[in-house]
């Protein structure tokens, strides 16, 4: 075998060497850079590892042309078992089929840069995730944090973050791999790559946005990117969702959610007062 064998699944899996943006948020072309790795473990050049390696990419990318999601478990005749090489992209839900090859493409493009001879690599762009590496995770749930972005602060405007909470409420309870969400400016997006069960895709996003909510605050933007998920808001609208037939329905529902937090808001106010004053009294 070409490669190391006596690095552990447990280590190759924590040697992702990251590189990320930490200044803006992404725009919104789908080929903009999110976050990207490689193992720091290498293969060696003309070896049936870098062939499965070959052999996987060019799966992805044309598996993209006519779906947003697809795996692989690549093993060409002559591999051993520490030879076959295991990769997925997903693209984001509402992409089309072209501009989700398109995407794929692209990052399978810079992968073969940024993480040239490396076992395994991960590339995330503002479209599209790829994935690739000599030990299985396909299927596997994990909520690991690969990339937390936080805009400054909106301080304690009480609108803009009742609607950014009810927006992130509303995503919070969806139950598919991809929604979008928005109340004025206020606008949210969840993924998950479909290698999860609905019900794993559920809890990595309550995971990605609880943590949004503690880690970014009263930020004007945030983007939680757990290793199988993520969640993302902004104040700005910047992920402002395509036209979807239930738009209308999203509307309504952010509008109770909205409701409902203003009264719970001012129900704490009145009990916080009313308190106040029976302790004044009382002394």
């Amino acid at each position: 075998n070409s490669m190391h064998t006596n690095m552990s699944a447990e280590s190759l899996s924590l040697s992702f060497l990251l590189w990320f943006i930490l200044t803006n948020p992404s725009t919104s072309a789908t080929d903009s850079f999110v976050y990207g790795g490689c193992t720091q473990i290498k293969y060696t050049p003309g070896t049936v590892y870098e062939t499965n390696v070959n052999s996987i990419l060019t799966s992805l990318v044309n598996s993209a042309a006519s779906a947003n999601y697809n795996s692989f478990k690549i093993s060409v005749p002559g591999s051993t078992q520490s030879d076959i090489v295991y990769g997925l992209f997903q693209c984001r839900g509402d992409l089309s089929n072209s501009d989700c090859r398109d995407c794929v493409s692209q990052a399978v493009s810079r992968l073969g840069v940024l993480c040239l001879d490396s076992s395994g690599g991960a590339l995330q762009l503002e479209g599209c995730l790829v994935k690739y590496d000599n030990m299985s995770f396909l299927g596997a749930e994990d909520k690991t944090v690969v990339l937390k972005k936080c805009g400054p602060s909106i301080g304690s405007n009480s609108d803009e973050l009742t609607r950014r909470d009810a927006v992130l409420a509303y995503l919070t309870a969806g139950g598919q791999y991809f929604r979008v969400g928005g109340s004025g400016n206020a606008q949210g997006m969840v993924q998950c790559v479909q290698d999860l069960s609905v019900g794993e895709c559920q809890d990595c996003i309550s995971e990605a946005i609880g943590r949004l909510k503690n880690e970014c605050g009263s930020s004007a933007w945030g983007d939680m990117y757990l290793a199988k998920c993520y969640a993302r808001y902004s104040e700005r609208g910047d992920y402002s969702s395509s036209d979807h037939s239930d738009d209308n329905d999203v509307e309504r529902t952010l509008a109770v959610l909205i409701g409902i937090i203003a009264v719970v808001a001012l129900l704490v106010m009145f009990l916080s007062f009313a308190s106040r004053r029976v302790d004044k009294e009382g002394i």
